[in-house]
């Protein structure tokens, strides 16, 4: 998930009954919550690296007893600093003052806790992660929620923000104030997102069986995808793939309809060219395909890399838009179905509808590589190129 969500989540455990344990739980659970997402100091390796590492360690079992003792360790310092700070102020509440005791078995719990969290929210996207690697390279996701769900916030927030307003509101009439405000709403909040995963776990099993009772496709289908959609539990993409197709359609399991065009959302394996076995061997096309569970790789034809002049090609080449042998220039798609759908469309209006082979070309998490006489000269992921 992003890391709104992530944060969220974590001041949630912290004030759901940890934060009475000891101070500083909720700080470190909000630390931990958000923590295994450092990884994308890799980015500025370039973006191919940024791609590899992203979810990598940090998003695993394996390290999450490490990545809660960070957390606590950082904790630790900001300890000492406030505390420092408070003495060199020699300020005469200093003696009146009774601080929380700090348990700092209890800190790194909570931002153990916190850690699984991100690791369990992150497997309810489509994205997914490998929570047992480097012993299992297997990347694993349920495919429940979108990468953000508006639900979830509004019910993290409510449970953050209305604890605070009554308190306000108690401090104006005169009443006294309330040590630890807020826990049943925590609570109510993290047991309120598990019930909107179990729901939307319900909606995604019974828009299988609709894909899986209707005729999509004209020849039988190997495996089928289903993708969410932000807010709408009812809405579903699915991805079906068939020998020689990979055919999308639109599922609502409120209306029991199943929408697909074959004119529109449906695609043929495109070739495998010698242009894309050497693509598949660079480093994009491994890290890439390592990731993508639903990888089209594309032979798109002579266009040049970004920076460099267009290739001069016969009147023939051009007219038809196909590389030939003589093309100098040749560009490897790299796209991933999970992500080439209009998933804003939550209510199936169809008002933004695309050919796929268009929605593969704006794909959120694409990548090109481009092949210049039977070698690799340049890879590009969203724009930016990894050198």
């Amino acid at each position: 998930m992003e890391p709104v969500t992530h944060i969220l989540t974590g001041a949630c455990i912290g004030r759901a009954g940890l934060n009475r344990r000891t101070a500083y739980a909720t700080l470190a659970a909000v630390l931990a919550a958000d923590a295994p997402d450092l990884d994308v100091v890799w980015s500025w390796a370039g973006p191919v690296a940024g791609l590899q590492h992203h979810r990598g360690i940090t998003h695993t079992f394996l390290a999450a007893p490490f990545v809660a003792l960070a957390a606590t360790g950082a904790v630790w310092l900001i300890d000492r600093f406030c505390t420092r700070l408070w003495a060199s102020r020699r300020s005469p509440m200093s003696n009146v003052i009774v601080r929380q005791p700090i348990r700092w078995i209890w800190v790194w719990i909570s931002a153990f806790l916190a850690d699984l969290s991100h690791l369990l929210l992150d497997w309810t996207n489509n994205y997914g992660l490998r929570p047992f690697f480097p012993f299992n390279a297997h990347w694993y996701s349920g495919d429940l929620v979108f990468i953000a769900e508006p639900v979830i916030w509004g019910l993290l927030l409510i449970a953050l923000v209305l604890p605070a307003l009554l308190g306000l509101a108690d401090r104006e009439v005169g009443d006294r104030k309330t040590k630890f405000r807020g826990r049943g709403l925590a609570i109510f909040a993290l047991t309120g997102m598990v019930a909107l995963w179990c729901w939307r776990w319900v909606e995604q099993s019974e828009a299988r069986n609709l894909v899986q009772a209707t005729q999509v496709t004209p020849t039988p289908v190997t495996r089928i995808a289903l993708e969410p959609y932000p807010v709408n539990p009812f809405r579903w993409h699915a991805i079906l793939e068939t020998a020689t197709t990979w055919q999308t359609a639109e599922v609502d399991t409120r209306t029991n309809s199943v929408e697909s065009d074959p004119t529109t959302d449906a695609i043929f394996k495109p070739q495998i060219t010698p242009a894309v076995e050497i693509a598949k061997r660079t480093r994009l096309g491994q890290v890439y395909l390592d990731w993508s569970q639903w990888p089209v790789v594309r032979d798109i034809g002579p266009q040049p890399a970004p920076g460099f002049p267009a290739p001069d090609l016969p009147a023939s080449t051009a007219a038809t838009g196909s590389a030939s042998p003589s093309s100098p220039w040749t560009d490897v798609q790299f796209a991933d179905l999970r992500f080439a759908y209009n998933y804003l469309d939550t209510l199936m209006t169809n008002g933004s509808s695309q050919k796929l082979n268009q929605l593969l070309d704006r794909s959120p998490i694409g990548g090109n590589v481009y092949i210049v006489y039977g070698q690799e000269a340049g890879q590009y992921m969203n724009g930016r190129e990894q050198r």
